[in-house]
């Protein structure tokens, strides 16, 4: 290998923050000077709610900054043709700076359409289901919202602008659901990156530890008070913590199985649960696979640990409690063989999983300890029907 070659493979490019954070309550209304160091011709991208919500503060703000501001709608997906009609705003508006204000794919939408047109981007999370408003990452997903692909982007976002007051607004299950994406962080890197030598990667994971242990103490606390300064720990662990994480860790901190049983769920298109959801009913998955296929009594305690908490916080456990009780076996065998693709996550586990294990897998997330499946056995719930 000549040296050049050497060199290059040994580059590790990681995206850890973003530039500013701006966090606390009546953000929004004090981030003029932020937004106008960014550029003059901002386009805010957002969905109907989050436009309705942030514009009527956010304008008069800009209006004093002398910026000429305009709105574009993402619709619901961050896909590719909602991509294509983002760049003929941007060209129209003449803009020179991205806003993103919303969830997980509004921001997803927002980083990605700047990260093509190479333009500044500041992200407004309107609620903490997600780290999105931090990382410098984007998923793409259909038009009806079936996830395609991820997109590593240059840098994380120029402006983060995390307001108490907005995040609030929001209803209280998109927190429940961010902290079951952020849970995600430790049963996924301790699984796919725990045994790493690089030191950022060790922190990332170390980090994550520290997220769980955060989680667990202050979830039912945050969740009974809303606005509290309880909550607000929550808030800042589930969007700015578990973001942390993400660029510390980077691409060599992988998401496992049950982000890949997330994004097998999506394509089923029954739409009665968030990601942060499935991410979390996906964990127990993860763990009953652990559970099953290794013998992992670890994983056996951590799945009955966790099936205690996502009752006290109202987490699904179950394919039912996702509000998917009503598919065939025919869906479920599509889910799972999305899942199962050769480029999917669930392949950085540290064993084999077949098809028919992860359906196993997927109809016994609540089983008791002492019930050992049989992995070659294909077991379909009462609720999957023919």
């Amino acid at each position: 290998m000549n040296q050049t070659t050497q060199t290059a493979t040994n580059v590790l490019t990681l995206a850890v923050a973003p530039a500013r954070v701006l966090r606390g309550v009546q953000i929004l209304s004090q981030s003029g000077e932020e937004i106008a160091a960014l550029g003059k011709r901002p386009l805010l991208v957002g969905g109907d709610r989050t436009l309705a919500v942030t514009l009527p503060v956010l304008q008069p703000v800009l209006e004093q900054q002398q910026l000429q501001i305009e709105t574009a709608n993402y619709g619901s997906d961050s896909s590719e043709a909602t991509l294509v009609s983002l760049k003929q705003a941007v060209a129209a508006h003449q803009a020179d700076l991205i806003i993103g204000a919303g969830g997980g794919k509004a921001l997803d939408t927002a980083k990605l359409l700047a990260h093509h047109c190479n333009l500044p981007v500041g992200t407004i999370p309107t609620s903490a289901a997600t780290c999105a408003a931090w990382t410098a990452l984007s998923n793409i997903y259909t038009d009806d919202g079936g996830f395609l692909y991820d997109v590593s982007l240059s840098r994380c976002p120029n402006l983060v602008l995390l307001d108490y007051d907005l995040i609030q607004t929001a209803p209280l299950h998109t927190l429940v659901a961010g902290i079951g994406d952020a849970l995600a962080k430790w049963y996924e890197a301790s699984v796919s990156s725990a045994a790493s030598e690089d030191t950022l990667t060790i922190a990332a994971v170390q980090q994550a530890r520290v997220l769980r242990d955060i989680l667990f103490q202050k979830s039912v606390a945050a969740l009974q008070a809303p606005g509290s300064a309880v909550w607000r720990e929550v808030v800042d662990a589930t969007v700015l913590l578990a973001g942390v994480i993400g660029g510390l860790g980077g691409a060599q901190c992988r998401t496992v199985a049950a982000h890949a049983v997330h994004n097998g769920l999506t394509h089923l298109h029954i739409h009665h649960s968030i990601h942060g959801e499935k991410v979390a009913y996906g964990i127990l998955v993860q763990l009953r696979l652990e559970e099953m296929l290794q013998g992992n009594q670890l994983a056996a305690t951590a799945r009955q640990q966790l099936l205690k908490f996502y009752d006290e916080i109202g987490l699904p456990k179950t394919l039912n409690e996702l509000g998917m009780g009503s598919i065939t076996i025919e869906d479920l065998q599509r889910c799972v063989e999305i899942a199962c693709d050769p480029k999917s996550d669930i392949h950085r586990l540290p064993f084999k999983v077949a098809p028919e294990q992860l359906m196993a897998a997927m109809v016994s997330t609540t089983a008791p300890m002492s019930n050992s499946l049989n992995p070659s056995v294909r077991m379909i719930p009462d609720e999957v029907t023919e």
